[in-house]
Order: C-alpha cells, then structure tokens, then sequence
C-alpha cells in the first residue's frame, strides 16, 4: 500500500471514530438532529408570519438559507473536537502510532461532511412540511445538494484552522459564535439582501453566505417569479463564484490547518 493510500485508509479510520463519537454524545447530536429542525420550524412560522414574498411561500425562499445557516453553525463541531482532542492528549497518543500525520484532519472535515448530510436530509423533510419544494431538474438539484457540501467542507477546514490556532474550547467557542453570527445574519439568508439599510446592504451582497444561499436558491428553483436580478456581482453569478469561494477555502485553510496540527502536536 503506497503512502497516498495509508493516508486515505487513516483518514477513513479517524473519520468512523468521529462519526461515533457524535452518535454517542447526546449535545453534539442535538446539533446534527434537534437544531436544524429547531431552525426550520421557529424562522419559518415565526418570519414567516410577516413576510410575504409574491409568487412563493417564505418557507420556500427560508430553506435554502437555513441549509447554509446549519453549516456554518456545524462547522463549530469541527473545531471544538479538536481543541477537546488536543486538551485531552489524544494527538499525542496519536503519534505513537502507524498512521499518516494529515490523517486526523481529514478524518475529522471528512467525518464533519457525513454529520451535514444528515443535518440536511432531516432539513429537506421538514422543509417539505413548511412548504418548501424543489422547482429545479433533478440535475440542479443534485448539483445544489453537492455545493453545499463541498462549502460545508471547505468551511470545515476554516473552524480547523482557527481551533488549532487558539487552542482553547472556551476561547475557540467564542471566537467561532463571533465569526459565524455575522456571516450568517448580514446575509440574504433571511431576508433579500437588498432590503437591508444602505451601509449594510453591500457587506450582505459581498459575503460568501449570500453567494451561497443564492446558488443554493437557483438550483432548487426558490427564486420568486419575476424578481429582480440582483445588482452585485457575486449574486449575479452566484453559482460560479459559491464553486471558486470554496476552492479558495480550500487553497488556503488546508495547508495551514496542516502546519498549525504539526506546530501543534509538536509542543
């Protein structure tokens, strides 16, 4: 077996030992289960009573960005595993071991991509209940569910990054309801971005969320009838720039999640 192999076989290990850690621990699977239908149900009754869009219901506008929402907020998952992990000297343990180096980290986001799956079939069937449909071909479709989870992989590797930079649970749990929160509400996830008042409406129409949740709308045909184009560029090629914004994710956070684990363990 080459070295690329051992890696991948590792990282496969790695990935079944985090997938059952959730299924044992009742708070991280209360993230993956409980929460997202939590999301659906309390933005979709209770904004959807004063939100009227014409030509389709909120909740079918709301899902796509309640999909995006839930991984930004999952990817904290990834993150606080890593920091309990590290405090725990699990790492350590790890070294004294056969196994590839980058097998943790890839075992971890790999592990992450199988928790937003089902975190996102549960929120598909309860959207179904509040209204939402997909008005796309199967085609779309498809290519909507898999940019979400190329994004939700990527951004794993963001919240892997930050975790191994701060060290800490408490700390990195801060930092990361710091970052999350404003990527997810000065977005279009809610609300049609070019809604919000004047200085926040470019920094909506910027965020990598709003690209995202506005593919995600195209592919599965939420976009209400004759609604206007939107005026940023990103939006306007929404579907294009969600693939590069997660290709640059990639590009950038892998390599360095990579050294901080190795700056890491090697404390």
């Amino acid at each position: 077996m080459n070295t690329l192999q051992m890696a991948a076989a590792d990282g496969m290990t790695i990935a079944r030992r985090n997938a059952l850690k959730i299924k044992r621990a009742p708070d991280l699977l209360g993230g993956v289960i409980a929460l997202p239908i939590v999301f659906v149900l309390l933005f979709a009754y209770v904004f959807g009573s004063m939100i009227e869009l014409p030509g389709i219901s909120y909740g079918e506008y709301l899902i796509p960005g309640i999909f995006v929402q839930t991984i930004v907020m999952s990817g904290q998952i990834t993150g606080y595993t890593l920091t309990q992990d590290l405090q725990k000297g699990i790492f350590d343990r790890f070294r004294t071991l056969p196994m590839s180096p980058s097998a943790v980290l890839t075992g971890q986001t790999v592990s992450d991509v199988i928790m937003n799956v089902t975190s996102i079939v549960v929120m598909a069937l309860v959207g179904l209940v509040v209204g939402w449909r997909v008005n796309s071909s199967p085609a779309e479709a498809a290519l909507g569910f898999a940019m979400l989870l190329l994004f939700a992989y990527a951004y794993s590797w963001v919240t892997a990054a930050v975790a191994l930079a701060l060290r800490k649970p408490e700390v990195f749990n801060n930092a990361a309801t710091i970052l999350s929160m404003p990527l997810v509400f000065l977005s279009n996830a809610f609300v049609d971005s070019a809604r919000l008042p004047g200085p926040l409406q470019p920094i909506a129409e910027w965020n990598p969320v709003s690209t995202i949740v506005q593919a995600a709308r195209e592919l599965f045909g939420n976009i209400p009838p004759g609604a206007a184009e939107p005026a940023a560029w990103p939006l306007r090629h929404a579907v294009p720039v969600s693939l590069l914004w997660s290709a640059v994710l990639l590009v950038v956070f892998v390599p360095l999640a990579t050294r901080l684990y190795r700056r890491a363990v090697s404390r």
